[in-house]
């Protein structure tokens, strides 16, 4: 199993996203906040699905139809870096 490490960047997208929904809808906002760090929990394993990065040295993770995790994985490691939604410019 691989440590999953969340850096702030990744916490600051995540907040962002959860304050966003949250203007309209704040249960589907939480929701959303635990369904995308959940699946980042998951990424421990390395089976669990993830894509080669548009950016070399990369990683993504499909979290939801809308947004995207960054991320940057070794042997040991796997860095949760930025959550983008899919129509933000990337890289």
């Amino acid at each position: 199993m691989k440590r999953v490490i969340r850096t702030s960047s990744y916490r600051n997208d995540l907040d962002a996203i959860e304050s966003f929904i949250a203007k309209d809808n704040p249960v589907a906002a939480l929701d959303m906040w635990f369904l995308i760090d959940d699946q980042v929990t998951k990424l421990a394993n390395s089976n669990f699905p993830r894509r080669e990065g548009r950016v070399p040295g990369t990683m993504e993770l499909v979290a939801h139809e809308n947004y995207i995790v960054i991320l940057e994985e070794d042997a040991t490691n796997v860095m949760a870096l930025n959550v983008v939604h899919v129509r933000q410019q990337w890289p």
